[in-house]
């Protein structure tokens, strides 16, 4: 086959004469975004706010040329190796001002119906689909949310957005949308994506993210004060979604870089105005951007990058560290214990770094890694015990303690302590998860115990952790 490609390569190029007429080239097309034709005037106000702007996802050549960009090079695939963190990133590009006033600028684009995909009931368990216990139609979003009701919510997100309510009584608990007011939009955008991939549904969520198009476009900054208009929540969801979308996962991590500059220059700013409060919370999303793109790494397969970047955000972005937070210690710790190095995983919580409760789950999660279950149940067993006396009841560790009964043996003591956690009201994936494998390998009666838990769970009261399930929650 490369032969005769060869072949007719050399062919095509020996025939072509060198007076012919060349080919018209391709008429430029425009999307919703390509609005802002007119010459833009940069003004020292705007451009000293845009210094503190960055998008999220750009897929022209220039952004993707741009030299603040982090070198991609990688012995792999081409995934990035990070030699400096995030903190030490170079300062964001000033872009240019919108020329429009924001009062005029129309969001109708992500309005359309043709966007949003129809959930199909059939991958909710029948128990769960009973009239009698779904939400009524008029429920506020934020009642939804509360509750848990994660599929009806991005229903009625998607009925705003569209104006096309089912009856005069929703059409008042989730009247339409203007298209001018972009705060409404993308927040009823974020509530919709963010409950796709609550329920299971991300591959949806990753096709709908898509009509955001580049959020690095100017149609999304504030002309006044060059602030971006899109919610830093839903820059950080679409990051992600668009990876999926697009099926380029290096593009998430050249967009968290960039929302990292943009943190970098709001520390900056916050500091200089003596907003302390504002500061901390921009130091938080700075570092959470490094642990997001140490597990795009690894979802790349590039462990090596993703080792060499998360040692960069041990030794270089303490500064950055909130006192008291120990959600992004204990992340890092998993990402190294998902590289086999439990040494480091140890280290990440060690000298309170994770607290003591978290330093107590990475020693018990480490014997995991290493094969000593027995020793990690004692752990598990003790962290419980000190949890049961706080009154605190974590399903992590009930889980975790499970598992290493399973391992050491004890299938019905492990069959046993799940239940217990289902009957308590806990009922994430993992748990259900986890038991209904016990299930199958206990009898080969667990279809009707997998219907009998799904029924059990459905008659539980709804909770902000999520209600309904769906059917690869039970393996179903």
């Amino acid at each position: 086959m490369d032969q005769s490609i060869q072949r007719t390569s050399s062919q095509g190029h020996a025939r072509t004469r060198s007076g012919a007429r060349p080919s018209r080239p391709r008429t430029s097309t425009k999307g919703p975004l390509d609005v802002d034709d007119a010459p833009r005037v940069a003004s020292p106000v705007l451009s000293q706010a845009n210094r503190f702007s960055t998008g999220q996802f750009s897929t022209s050549q220039q952004a993707s040329s741009r030299t603040s960009s982090p070198r991609i090079g990688s012995p792999r695939i081409g995934t990035p190796r990070m030699g400096t963190p995030l903190a030490r990133s170079p300062a964001p590009r000033s872009p240019a001002p919108f020329a429009g006033p924001l009062a005029s600028r129309d969001f109708s684009f992500l309005l359309r119906p043709e966007i949003f995909h129809q959930l199909s009931p059939l991958s909710v368990p029948a128990p769960f689909r009973n009239p009698s216990k779904q939400p009524a139609q008029e429920t506020p979003i934020s009642e939804l949310l509360n509750k848990g009701h994660f599929r009806a919510a991005a229903i009625a997100a998607v009925q705003a957005l569209t104006s096309s309510p089912v009856s005069a009584t929703a059409a008042a608990a989730h009247p339409p949308v203007d298209p001018n007011d972009h705060a409404r939009i993308f927040e009823l955008l974020y509530v919709r994506l963010a409950c796709l991939c609550l329920i299971d549904a991300t591959p949806l969520a990753a096709q709908e993210v898509k009509a955001l198009e580049d959020l690095n476009s100017n149609f999304y900054l504030d002309p006044v004060t060059g602030a971006h208009l899109v919610p830093w929540e839903l820059r950080v969801l679409g990051v992600r979604l668009q990876a999926i979308g697009f099926g380029d996962p290096r593009r998430a991590v050249m967009s968290y870089y960039e929302l990292a500059r943009e943190a970098r220059a709001h520390i900056t700013k916050a500091t200089a105005a003596h907003d302390h409060s504002a500061a901390e919370s921009w130091k938080r999303r700075l570092a959470e951007m490094g642990v997001k793109v140490a597990g795009v790494l690894i979802e790349m397969d590039d462990l090596a990058g993703a080792a060499e970047h998360l040692a960069t955000l041990e030794d270089g972005d303490q500064p950055y560290q909130i006192g008291g937070d120990w959600t992004l210690p204990m992340s890092r710790a998993l990402l190294w214990l998902h590289l086999g190095d439990v040494e480091a995983a140890r280290r990440s919580v060690r000298d309170g770094k994770g607290g003591e409760t978290g330093e107590q789950i990475v020693d018990a999660l480490a014997d995991m890694a290493d094969g000593e279950y027995g020793s990690a149940l004692e752990k598990w067993k003790a962290l419980k015990a000190g949890m049961d006396e706080k009154g605190v009841h974590d399903e992590m560790v009930g889980v975790n303690l499970a598992v290493c009964l399973l391992y050491t043996g004890n299938m019905t003591e492990a069959r046993e302590s799940l239940e217990g956690l289902v009957d308590a009201g806990q009922s994430s994936h993992t748990l259900l998860f986890n038991l209904t494998t016990m299930y199958e390998l206990c009898t080969d009666r667990h279809k009707n115990l997998k219907a009998q838990l799904a029924e059990r769970v459905s008659s539980k009261p709804p909770t902000a952790q999520g209600w309904e399930k769906t059917n690869a929650d039970f393996k179903l």
